[in-house]
């Protein structure tokens, strides 16, 4: 009895897309060989599941935990000072540490990638504490000056809001806050002079957009936390505004 032509047909075309599925899957494998993709903090090869940053990187970062205590450290630095509504920071930083190997590659090295994941996997964190940082309208990047941004190519924080912005559900708008002055590095100042040098730095750029809203103000790094009260501080100026702080990590224990 002669072969099905249908049935002929269908085993040829399975077996086109068999064949296609493995020449595909090899070339993927010498791909890999020849132009591995590789942890952007460690740089070892990236195993299935992993992106951007290895699951040994990420198991090794130093949180912080405060997302889930309303007096923690990075709140307390506020007390007194600014009006928030909830203050904390994922990572602690210290010299030689992971965290400041990260922010260095962030800032410097032009791995916008690692702010989008540590945006992530803080939002997860920040999730899971609803009670806490609930009600979120609107999601600012601390802004850099138009001089600094043009001579770096981009933001570091405006990564790290979009990470969040991601997995919070939340639009983040990085044109809201401008920096009006340029201010010295606050690397190396002391406590008095970090608060001089970034006195009314900020001005609000668009307040209808933050009307009535409650904003998660974000920045990369806060040690005396003198750059995020000077912002804050702008943004209140908008009507009905309330505000709380996230950054990447905190310098304080």
């Amino acid at each position: 009895m002669p072969p099905d032509p249908q049935s002929s047909k269908m085993i040829f075309y399975l077996y086109q897309m068999c064949l296609r599925d493995t020449i595909t899957s090899h070339l993927h494998d010498l791909t890999l060989l020849a132009f591995p993709d590789n942890c952007l903090v460690c740089k070892q090869s990236l195993m299935s599941g992993e992106r951007d940053i290895c699951f040994a990187c990420i198991d090794s970062l130093p949180e912080t935990g405060y997302h889930g205590i309303v007096g923690n450290p990075v709140a307390q630095q506020f007390w007194g000072r600014l009006p928030f509504v909830h203050a904390s920071a994922y990572l602690h930083v210290q010299e030689g540490n992971i965290t400041q190997d990260m922010i260095h590659l962030l800032k410097y090295k032009r791995k916008r990638q690692i702010g989008i994941k540590l945006g992530r996997l803080y939002g997860h964190k920040l999730k899971d504490q609803d009670s806490l940082t609930g009600g979120i309208d609107l999601i600012v990047p601390v802004p850099l000056h138009i001089n600094r941004k043009r001579q770096r190519g981009y933001n570091q924080c405006d990564y790290f809001a979009q990470g969040l912005s991601e997995v919070l559900h939340v639009p983040y708008a990085p044109d809201v806050m401008r920096r009006i002055r340029e201010n010295i590095t606050q690397t190396k100042r002391s406590r008095y002079d970090r608060w001089e040098n970034v006195e009314g730095i900020f001005a609000l750029a668009q307040p209808d957009k933050v009307k009535g809203k409650h904003i998660l103000l974000v920045d990369d790094v806060i040690t005396t936390g003198a750059t995020i009260e000077s912002c804050a501080s702008a943004l209140m100026a908008g009507e009905d505004v309330r505000v709380s702080v996230a950054a990447i990590a905190t310098a304080g224990r």
